[in-house]
C-alpha cells in the first residue's frame, strides 16, 4: 500500500508538470500546428539537387494569389478588378499587389537593350541561315512603310530587320497573358479577364495567414460582385488549400474526439452506472493526450495537424487498460484489494502496452515525416495512458465502488453463448469457407498508389485552379527537366540541347511548349554564334544593310552608323546580370543557381513545360535520353512509386512484427500463443478480401493500418487467454467494451474528408469488428470447456 501510494503522488506531481507545459505551450501560442500535406511525403535525401528543385519549384508557387476577374466586356472585367483591388489596398502587409502593366512592359524591355542584336528568335535564325538577301531588305521595307507588318520596338534604326522585335514576340509566345490599358488582360471561354497577382507576406501554411487572407479574399470577391454582378472571380493559390485543409481537420478533431468520449462515457456508464470509471478513463485519456503533446512537441519542435487528427483517435485504444482493471475489479472477489488485483493483472497488462507500442512503432519505419510523429505521439500517449491506470486507478478504485449495469449484466449472457473454434468437421467447414471467402477478395484486389488519389480540396478549389491553369497557360509545377553543369553556361548549354528535342515534341502536340532561361540569356556560345550569323549575313559591307540604305534613300554613311549602333547592342549577357533586371521578375523560378550535391557544386536550373498531355508523359522521360546533365522530373509519379514500394515493403514489415510479437508472448502463453494471434491474422486477411469486394484499391495507408491492427488486435488476444474462472466474464466484458470504443473511433475516422485517413479508419474499422467478433472463438478456459458451445 506505501508503495502504490508512493507511486500515486509521484505520477501526480508528473501529470502536473504536463499540465503546466502544455498551458505554456497553448496560452503562449507556441504551438503553431504545421498543415503542410507535403510533409507527409517521403524526403529525397539521396539527391539534395532534385530535392531543392522541387522545394524552389513548390516556393516559388505557395506563396502567390493569382486571381482572375472576368465579364463578357472588357471595361465591366476592369470596373469588378478595381473594386476587387480596392477591397485588399488596406491589407498590403498581408497581400502585397504584385504590379505589372504597360510601364513594366517598358522598363524591361530597356533592361535588354543593350542585348538586343543577341536576343534573335528561333524562326529568325533559322531563315537568316536560308533566306537570300534580297529577302531581308523587302521584310524590312515592308516593317518602314507598312503599318501591319509586325511589332516595332524603338525606331527603325535600332531593329532594321526586326531581330529584336521578333525575339520579344517569341518570347510573349510563352503566355496568353496581354498589358491592356494598365492592367493585365487573358481572353478565354467568351470572357475577358483582368489578371491579378497578389503575394501573400506570411508563410501559406501559417493558421494565422490563413484565418486573416482568406476571409479577405472572399471579401474582395464579393466587392467585386457587387460592382458587376455578372462578374466571375477565380481565385488561386496554396494558402486556400491549405486553409481548406485546416477547416476539415479541425472540423474532423471535435467529431472524432468528442465522438470517442461521448461513446465511451455512454458505455462506462452502461457497464458500471456511476460516474466514477468514467471520470477516470476520461483521466487516463487526456493524460495520455498531454503527455504525447509534451514529449512530441521536445522531439519535434512542430505538432502536424493530421497527427492531432490522428492522436484524437488515440482515445479509442488508451481506454483499454483502465476497461481491463475495471472489468476484472468488477467480477473479482470483494475480498481480494485492488492494489492486490493489479499486481495480478500487470503481466497481461504490460503485454498488452507492449504489443500496441510495437504496432504503433511500425509506422514509425516509414519515411514520411508526418506518420513517424503520429507514430510517436500515438505510443507516448499509450504509455502515459497505462501509467495513469496503474499508478492511480488501484488507489481510486475499491470493490464497493463499482455495479454491474445493463450491459454488463446481457454481455455475460452473450459470451456464454459465443462459439468456440474446435475439431469438429462443422467447425472446419467454416474455416474453409471463410479461407475460400478471403481468396476471392484478395483475387479482386487491385493496388493503386497514385498520390493524387490522396487529394480532398474542396471541388470549386480544384476546378478553379484547372481553369485558371488553362486560361493562363500555366506550366507543372511537379513534372518538369532537371538540368545539371559545372558551371552556368554549361547548363545553358545543355538547355539549348534539351529544347531542340522538345521543338520536335511541341509540333507533335505532346506539349504546348516550355519555358527556360535559355530562352531569355542565351549561352555565350549562343550569343557568340548569333552575332557572327548577323555580322555575315545582315551588316557585311555589300550585304542586305548596304542594300537596305540604298532603297530608303539613304548615303552609305547610314548603313555603317546603323552597323555600329546594331553592334553596340551586342553586350555579352550573363545570367546575374539578366537575374537582377524587372525582365527576370516572372522567370527567377526557372534558375536554381549553385548548389552543393554532396560531392561538388552544381549549377542547375528548371525546363518548365506548357500544355502538357498527360498520355505524353513516357514521351517527355525519353526526351532526356543521351543528354548530359538532363534529367526528367516526374514528381506525381515518383512519390506514387515510392508509394508502392513503401506498400510492397511495409507489408513485409507487418509480417515481422507479428513474429516479433509472437517471440514477446511465446515465454507466457508457450502452446497457446497462437490463439492470442489468430483472431488478429484471421481478421486483417478477410478485411483486405472485402476491400477487394468492394472495389478498394490498396494503398500504404491500408497496410499501415493493418499494423496498428496487430497492436490493438493483441489485446483482445491476451485478454481472453487471461480469462480464469475467478475472473468470470471480465476478460470478454472487457474485450467487448474495448472493441466497442475502438470501432466507435476509428469509425469515425473512416468518415475523414482526408482520403488517407479514411483509408486507415476503414480498414481499422472492419478489422476491429473482425477481431473482436473472432477473439472469443479461440479462447481457452475452463469456463469455455464447460460452459461454452463449441463453433458448430
Amino acid at each position: 500500500m506505501i508503495v502504490q501510494r508512493r507511486l500515486a503522488l509521484a505520477w501526480a506531481l508528473v501529470v502536473c508538470l504536463l499540465v503546466g507545459h502544455n498551458a505554456w505551450l497553448w496560452i503562449g501560442q507556441r504551438i503553431a500546428p504545421n498543415t503542410d500535406i507535403l510533409a507527409l511525403l517521403p524526403l529525397e535525401k539521396r539527391d539534395p539537387v532534385l530535392q531543392q528543385s522541387f522545394t524552389h519549384m513548390v516556393d516559388s508557387a505557395q506563396q502567390r494569389v493569382v486571381v482572375l476577374v472576368g465579364a463578357k466586356e472588357w471595361q465591366t472585367a476592369g470596373q469588378a478588378a478595381d473594386a476587387y483591388r480596392q477591397a485588399l489596398a488596406p491589407h498590403a502587409g498581408l497581400l502585397a499587389f504584385d504590379a505589372m502593366g504597360d510601364d513594366t512592359q517598358a522598363g524591361w524591355l530597356a533592361s535588354l537593350e543593350p542585348h538586343a542584336t543577341l536576343l534573335v528568335g528561333a524562326d529568325q535564325e533559322r531563315r537568316m541561315r536560308t533566306e537570300p538577301a534580297r529577302f531581308w531588305v523587302d521584310d524590312a521595307l515592308a516593317r518602314l512603310y507598312n503599318a501591319f507588318s509586325g511589332p516595332k520596338l524603338g525606331s527603325f534604326r535600332d531593329d532594321p530587320f526586326g531581330l529584336f522585335a521578333g525575339w520579344a514576340q517569341e518570347r510573349a509566345g510563352e503566355t496568353p497573358v496581354r498589358p491592356r490599358d494598365g492592367r493585365l488582360f487573358v481572353a478565354g471561354e467568351g470572357r475577358e479577364y483582368v489578371l491579378l497577382t497578389y503575394t501573400l507576406k506570411q508563410p501559406a501554411f501559417s493558421l494565422g495567414a490563413q484565418d486573416a487572407a482568406v476571409p479577405l479574399l472572399e471579401q474582395a470577391s464579393a466587392a467585386a460582385r457587387r460592382a458587376a454582378p455578372d462578374a466571375e472571380v477565380i481565385t488561386a493559390g496554396v494558402v486556400l488549400h491549405a486553409a481548406a485543409a485546416g477547416r476539415q481537420a479541425s472540423r474532423e478533431i471535435h467529431t472524432i474526439g468528442v465522438g470517442s468520449l461521448v461513446g465511451i462515457v455512454l458505455l462506462t456508464w452502461l457497464t458500471f452506472r456511476t460516474l466514477k470509471p468514467i471520470g477516470l478513463t476520461l483521466v487516463a485519456i487526456g493524460v495520455g493526450f498531454l503527455g504525447a503533446l509534451s514529449v512530441c512537441w521536445l522531439l519535434f519542435g512542430q505538432i502536424h495537424l493530421l497527427t492531432l487528427v490522428f492522436g484524437a483517435s488515440l482515445i479509442g485504444v488508451a481506454q483499454d487498460y483502465g476497461i481491463y482493471f475495471l472489468c476484472h475489479r468488477l467480477r473479482a472477489d470483494p475480498v481480494l484489494d485492488s492494489p492486490a488485483l493489479l499486481r495480478r493483472l500487470l503481466p497481461s497488462l504490460g503485454l498488452t502496452l507492449l504489443a500496441a507500442v510495437i504496432g504503433y512503432l511500425g509506422l514509425a519505419l516509414t519515411p514520411f515525416p508526418g506518420l513517424r510523429h503520429m507514430a510517436v505521439f500515438s505510443a507516448l500517449g499509450l504509455v502515459f495512458a497505462w501509467l495513469t491506470v496503474v499508478c492511480w486507478f488501484p488507489r481510486l478504485i475499491s470493490a464497493d465502488t463499482l455495479e454491474a449495469g445493463w450491459l454488463a449484466q446481457r454481455y455475460r449472457g452473450l459470451v456464454r453463448h459465443w462459439p468456440r473454434l474446435s475439431g469438429k468437421p462443422a467447425s472446419m467447414a467454416l474455416v474453409v469457407a471463410l479461407g475460400a471467402v478471403s481468396l476471392g477478395g484478395w483475387l479482386q484486389l487491385t493496388t493503386n498508389d497514385d498520390i493524387r488519389s490522396l487529394q480532398s480540396s474542396p471541388p470549386g478549389l480544384v476546378q478553379d485552379q484547372i481553369k485558371l491553369g488553362k486560361l493562363l497557360d500555366a506550366p507543372s509545377p511537379v513534372q518538369y527537366f532537371l538540368v545539371r553543369g559545372a558551371s552556368a553556361e554549361q547548363v545553358l548549354q545543355r538547355e539549348e540541347a534539351l529544347k531542340r528535342r522538345l521543338d520536335s515534341l511541341i509540333g507533335a502536340r505532346h506539349i504546348g511548349g516550355y519555358q527556360a532561361l535559355s530562352n531569355w540569356v542565351p549561352s555565350a556560345r549562343a550569343q557568340a554564334e548569333r552575332l557572327a550569323l548577323v555580322e555575315d549575313r545582315l551588316l557585311r559591307a555589300d550585304g542586305p544593310l548596304t542594300m537596305l540604305a540604298a532603297e530608303i534613300g539613304e548615303d552609305p554613311e547610314w548603313a555603317d552608323v546603323t552597323a555600329a549602333h546594331l553592334r553596340s547592342n551586342a553586350k555579352p549577357m550573363l545570367v546575374d546580370d539578366f537575374l537582377r533586371s524587372a525582365a527576370a521578375e516572372p522567370w527567377r523560378y526557372l534558375w536554381l543557381g549553385a548548389i552543393g550535391d554532396g560531392t561538388a557544386q552544381v549549377h542547375a536550373s528548371i525546363v518548365a513545360l506548357r500544355g502538357l498531355r498527360y498520355a505524353s508523359l513516357p514521351v517527355l522521360a525519353g526526351a532526356a535520353d543521351g543528354l548530359d546533365g538532363v534529367q526528367w522530373v516526374d514528381k506525381v509519379g515518383g512519390i506514387s512509386a515510392v508509394l508502392g514500394s513503401y506498400r510492397a515493403t511495409m507489408g513485409w514489415v507487418v509480417l515481422g512484427a507479428y513474429a516479433v510479437v509472437f517471440a514477446v508472448l511465446f515465454p507466457r502463453y508457450r502452446g497457446r500463443t497462437w490463439r492470442v494471434l489468430a483472431p488478429t491474422a484471421a481478421a486483417s486477411v478477410l478485411t483486405v478480401a472485402l476491400l477487394g469486394y468492394s472495389g478498394q484499391h490498396l494503398q500504404l495507408f491500408h497496410v499501415l493500418a493493418l499494423m496498428l491492427l496487430l497492436g490493438v488486435g493483441v489485446d483482445y488476444g491476451i485478454f481472453m487467454q487471461e480469462e480464469s474462472g475467478e475472473g468470470g466474464d471480465a476478460p470478454s466484458l472487457a474485450v467487448g467494451l474495448s472493441a466497442a470504443s475502438t470501432i466507435l473511433s476509428f469509425g469515425l475516422l473512416a468518415l475523414s474528408g482526408t482520403p488517407a485517413l479514411q483509408a486507415f479508419g476503414l480498414t481499422m474499422l472492419v478489422g476491429a469488428a473482425l477481431v473482436w467478433l473472432f477473439a472469443p472463438c479461440f479462447s481457452v478456459s475452463k469456463e469455455s470447456h464447460h460452459a461454452t458451445p463449441v463453433l458448430a
